[in-house]
């Protein structure tokens, strides 16, 4: 790949920015220090060099550069009057305000787990195991004393090829788990793509929404969230689940579920809903191939061009079968932390998971090694 000379952007070509080199501890302090690196999102993070890639008329072209190289030369595209890249390096850099109250920068910071509450009978993974009100509160309460600092509470299975829920049977199963964790102090997050249900999980004591459908799934949801002012979870999906796994196709896969949450992004913003109200998550297994989640994974900290905190979730899903020796859900716990140990290293902050004490575990043994370092 090219350095940054002759390289030229189009005034209507996409732009985007893929940090590379990235390291934390005593060699990362170091770099920063020196100019020969810049702080990802303002956490422990830095990255010594960058890919700038361009997009429009059906190509793709990039360009490599160090640090140092892609600041001078962004600001002489400032200067000359096109902003583009010094935006997206803003974004990449801009410490990120806390999310629902959790720290997502500053000294010693470290990832955030949420725990998955399914009170369903039918999720892909633990479905009819906590589908009663008792059992999943109970959950949420295990996982809570496991380090979980968020409990996504849901009632509706979007596994490939699932059913929708009638409105008023997912209710019944959400709110009552949900009233009970607030109760007790719980940071809860309610997972739906209904308007209703997330109105009412609010008013029972949910103070994160997380839909799968990035707000687009109800006309009515933008609206519920923008009035209440509560931290939502944007997540990409192609489709609906019924059909989203029918051979899913893009033309890059990074590129184009970031320009998908860029628009969700920009029409979020315009309906009132603050940028540092918003996480984003790339929807790992909703429309996509193995090879589509692997790159999504690999090259996450592509997605800190839009200026907001990330969140993955990849426990448990069928790719990790897939990629080693087609284990039931439950089985795939090592593939579990590794890939979500990946995305932690591209830059995601909050990992959305099953096995939270097995993954409390990993965070810290990676934290360590990567302070030690």
């Amino acid at each position: 790949m090219r350095g940054l000379d002759g390289f030229a952007l189009g005034e209507h070509d996409a732009v985007y920015l893929e940090p590379l080199g990235l390291t934390t501890g005593l060699a990362a302090e170091a770099a920063a220090t020196a100019g020969r690196a810049l702080t990802l999102a303002g956490g422990p993070a830095v990255f010594t060099h960058a890919r700038l890639w361009r997009r429009g008329n059906g190509e793709v072209a990039g360009a490599l550069a160090t640090a140092d190289e892609l600041m001078a030369w962004s600001a002489a595209q400032a200067q000359a009057g096109d902003n583009r890249v010094a935006e997206l390096l803003g974004n990449a850099t801009r410490p990120r305000p806390a999310f629902a109250g959790l720290p997502l920068a500053g000294p010693g910071w470290q990832p955030h787990l949420m725990g998955i509450v399914n009170v369903t009978p039918d999720s892909f993974s633990d479905g009819g195991e906590f589908d009663t009100p008792e059992a999943a509160i109970a959950h949420g309460r295990m996982l809570i004393a496991d380090g979980a600092e968020i409990v996504d509470v849901g009632g509706e299975s979007t596994r490939p090829g699932a059913e929708p829920v009638p409105v008023a049977e997912e209710l019944a199963r959400v709110v009552p788990v949900v009233a009970a964790l607030a109760a007790e102090g719980a940071l809860v997050s309610v997972d739906t793509r209904r308007a209703d249900v997330m109105r009412q999980a609010l008013a029972a004591g949910a103070r994160i929404v997380n839909d799968v459908t990035a707000l687009a799934g109800d006309p009515d949801s933008l609206a519920v969230v923008a009035e209440a002012k509560v931290p939502v979870v944007l997540m990409h999906m192609m489709g609906e689940p019924r059909t989203m796994q029918e051979a899913p196709a893009y033309d890059d896969v990074v590129f184009d579920v970031y320009d998908a949450l860029a628009e969700r992004l920009r029409v979020c913003q315009a309906a009132g809903i603050e940028r540092d109200a918003i996480a984003i998550d790339p929807g790992i297994g909703f429309g996509k191939t193995v090879e589509h989640n692997l790159s999504l994974i690999a090259r996450m900290a592509v997605f800190h061009g839009l200026g907001c905190a990330l969140l993955l979730g990849v426990s448990r899903k069928s790719f990790i079968g897939w990629l080693s020796r087609d284990e039931p859900p439950k089985g795939r716990l090592p593939g579990s932390l590794v890939a979500g140990l990946g995305g932690l290293s591209g830059g995601a902050q909050l990992l959305r998971v099953h096995d939270v004490a097995e993954t409390a575990q990993a965070l810290s043994l990676w934290h360590g090694l990567r302070s030690a370092s």
